[in-house]
């Protein structure tokens, strides 16, 4: 359905009356397809009808299949005859029928009644609202490449999407673009020496360039070069260098880690028709343990786990490609951020992460398909972001932290 508005955008722009846009938005609001501010910004913040309905579709049309298909079953409603001239379907496809979520385009902030709820169970990672003010994130994105051909375009959208979504969340953003391997762990390293480290309650570290299995690739990549010279990144570096024994500022605190990159070549379906024109790939084609039962003990030392409280999410499954929108960004990041703004005031983040995975299930206006997937899930306990429970981060600008 988003689709089908997207193709009658410009007629729908230039024929739909003030009347009937002021109704849509009534209909809209009533079935939580649209929130309160978001209706205001429609009617408030555009000067003229054609704005107001440019700003309608295009909203309503980002929001994925169901609520298109609630708005086309309103235009019909409401002005039959427009509906008739846009040429628009009659019936809801079944694939629409199964998608049951809706969409914020903001972050909608946890109520103090569920904080309250959860904030002393100890089956639950500890929040406080002292802790929210020293979240600190990294976020490292590589858009341009030495060689052109591998520019990654669209990823600008996710670099400020992912931005706006971590600092929403309480997230100081150490933000990194275009890096060399040399330079991605480099900044990883000086992320896990962090001063606000020992305040946090928790980190988020993403990762977004072209890849392959177990490893994320530097600018300078180019397929020519031999592996054992190649401009990469090693993926298991991130967990060594956040992991208990480097990184004791982070024991028992969760640490989430997104990777945005291909995984291999293969293709994630098992029968592509066709590559829709806008899709893009991030592939470029390019000593054992012992229990220790002695009666010794070593003061002032403690044995601990040596990788533990880690969530990462990849964007494909090993081996395969994952895929991204060569102006809207990667498929992930859009999911990630719609799923974290309409729910992390409820959900835990596994439960947010299963919400992004179910939601690739459904993608049936891209033929390419990927998997995310949870790997090296160390959680012992319910992470809940608790978003906005400390507001004052709110009514600043965000200022990311360069490296």
């Amino acid at each position: 359905m988003a689709d089908e508005l997207k193709a009658v955008r410009t007629d729908f722009i230039a024929k739909v009356s003030s009347p009937v846009v002021e109704q849509l938005l009534d209909k809209l609001l009533d079935d939580c397809v649209l929130n309160s501010t978001e209706q205001e910004s429609v009617i408030e913040g555009q000067n003229t009808n054609r704005n107001r309905a440019r700003t309608l579709i295009d909203m309503v049309r980002k929001k994925g299949d169901v609520a298109g298909w609630k708005m086309i079953a309103h235009l019909k409603q409401i002005d039959q005859m427009l509906f008739n001239d846009l040429g628009l379907p009659n019936e809801q496809p079944q694939a629409a029928c199964h998608l049951e979520c809706q969409w914020s385009t903001t972050l909608i902030p946890c109520k103090q009644k569920f904080w309250n709820s959860k904030k002393n169970d100890p089956k639950i990672y500890p929040v406080t609202k002292e802790s929210t003010q020293s979240r600190v994130a990294l976020l490292i994105t590589n858009i341009k490449f030495k060689d052109k051909r591998y520019d990654r375009h669209g990823a600008e959208a996710d670099e400020r999407n992912m931005e706006r979504l971590l600092y929403a969340l309480g997230y100081e953003v150490v933000k990194k673009t275009n890096c060399t391997g040399e330079e991605i762990e480099k900044a990883v390293i000086d992320f896990s020496k962090h001063p606000k480290l020992n305040n946090t309650d928790s980190v988020f570290v993403v990762i977004m360039s072209h890849g392959k299995l177990g490893s994320v690739l530097g600018v300078n990549w180019n397929k020519e070069q031999k592996e054992e010279e190649e401009d990469a990144f090693a993926i298991d570096n991130v967990f060594k260098h956040l992991g208990s024994e480097n990184c004791s500022a982070l024991l028992d605190k969760p640490k989430i880690i997104i990777i945005q990159a291909c995984r291999g070549v293969e293709k994630g379906s098992v029968l592509i028709r066709y590559r829709r024109k806008g899709i893009a790939c991030d592939y470029t084609n390019q000593s054992g343990a012992s229990d220790d039962k002695s009666d010794t003990e070593d003061d002032g030392y403690q044995f601990v786990h040596k990788e533990k409280d880690f969530l990462a999410l990849f964007s494909c499954t090993p081996d395969t490609m994952s895929y991204r929108h060569t102006q809207d960004g990667a498929f992930l990041i859009q999911y990630i951020v719609d799923a974290l703004n309409t729910y992390a005031c409820e959900e835990d983040i596994e439960e947010l992460f299963r919400m992004v995975m179910q939601r690739f299930e459904t993608m049936p206006s891209v033929t390419q398909k990927q998997m995310p997937t949870k790997e090296r899930c160390t959680l012992t306990r319910r992470f809940y972001l608790f978003p906005a429970i400390d507001t004052t981060h709110l009514f600043r600008e965000p200022h990311p932290i360069y490296l």
